[in-house]
């Protein structure tokens, strides 16, 4: 039949139709990007690893981003590049940095809290029967400064630990190891590999976030002027920041600690295997408010439980408005709760 003689509106649909396919067959333009730099406090570890997996294997780019991570180290100070405009997002250690800007009037805001736990532990010689916190008090205590100036403190109000027990921990395991009578602070994901590997034994672990130390842990901060200017680039920061979490503890990880890897040649597949294991174990990254409001996930409830204890431990001022330091408005939203293992 002559295409002439076909009725218009036929005409027209198979026009459209072909245009359809003519488009679908074409090139298709690069999408445009938003260019983002994300600070890290430290070199490349598995601790950072759901970051580097949503570079490596798409999940930025799939919500429209261009991320660069910018590492830290011992001669880094990414939270003042983030400060100064430098970068636009920070993982910052825990909640008490959150008080702290406040405490200093610094207009950065938390706008999210990858891990539900703090990583901080103590470890003791297998041969010390340790059954709860407080069993920790007759041991040398082998505490950084940082850890002084903060948990200790805490351990102090809360548990009636004495200072005259502390010596200066310098990130040396071997005092530890040569003192049985020694507890040394550590992360899960670190230290009792080290001090295995180093001494041939297996340490005990006690986990501060176990007894009461709820402190959110690895939370990414940006400016105020951010998250009021541009709520949509920080929502899908957020949200690919947490699929890439869910890619790195449930999934196929091996694209993110490639690129850890490369960056920090010291991490060896084993010690990365080793902690991504003891994340999923003691629910460091996903557990309590997470398993129901997705990775990510923060309250009200628990900042002001936290914020307490430090106000109690005299490591805060109990006249700041710690709430001006984070912000709920981007987290609980469930997203990426599809991609944990259903058993």
């Amino acid at each position: 039949m002559n295409p002439a003689f076909l009725p218009r509106a036929l005409t027209a649909s198979l026009f459209a139709a072909a245009l359809s396919v003519v488009t679908a067959l074409a090139p298709a333009h690069a999408q445009t990007l938003d260019k983002v730099s994300f600070g890290t406090n430290w070199v490349a570890e598995a601790e950072h690893g759901g970051f580097f997996q949503a570079v490596a294997d798409g999940t930025y780019k799939q919500y429209g981003l261009d991320v660069t991570i910018v590492p830290g180290g011992p001669n880094e100070n990414n939270r003042m590049l983030l400060i100064a405009g430098k970068l636009d997002f920070f993982m910052s250690a825990n909640s008490l940095q959150t008080f702290d800007a406040v405490t200093n009037n610094v207009p950065l805001v938390a706008v999210a809290a990858m891990f539900q736990k703090d990583p901080q532990v103590f470890l003791t010689h297998p041969e010390v029967k340790i059954g709860k916190i407080e069993d920790l008090k007759p041991l040398t205590l082998l505490i950084s400064k940082e850890g002084i100036t903060s948990y200790f403190q805490w351990l102090r109000s809360e548990y009636g630990f004495n200072e005259s027990k502390v010596k200066p921990y310098t990130f040396n395991s071997q005092p530890f190891i040569v003192n049985k009578q020694s507890a040394m602070q550590g992360y899960v994901t670190s230290e009792p590999y080290a001090v295995e590997k180093a001494a041939g034994f297996k340490p005990n672990v006690i986990l501060l976030a176990d007894y009461g130390f709820n402190t959110y842990s690895t939370l990414i901060e940006t400016r105020r002027e951010i998250v009021d200017k541009k709520p949509d680039l920080v929502q899908r920061f957020v949200d690919a920041s947490v699929v890439g979490w869910y890619h790195y503890i449930y999934g196929d990880n091996s694209a993110g600690n490639a690129m850890i890897k490369k960056l920090n040649p010291e991490m060896t597949d084993e010690l990365l295997a080793y902690s991504v294991a003891k994340m999923k174990e003691y629910g460091i990254v996903d557990s309590g408010d997470s398993t129901k409001s997705g990775i990510g996930a923060m309250t009200d409830e628990r900042m002001a439980s936290f914020f307490d204890k430090m106000v109690r431990a005299g490591v805060v001022k109990s006249t700041i408005d710690y709430r001006q330091g984070y912000t709920l408005r981007f987290v609980n939203k469930t997203v990426g709760v599809d991609l944990r293992p259903k058993n």
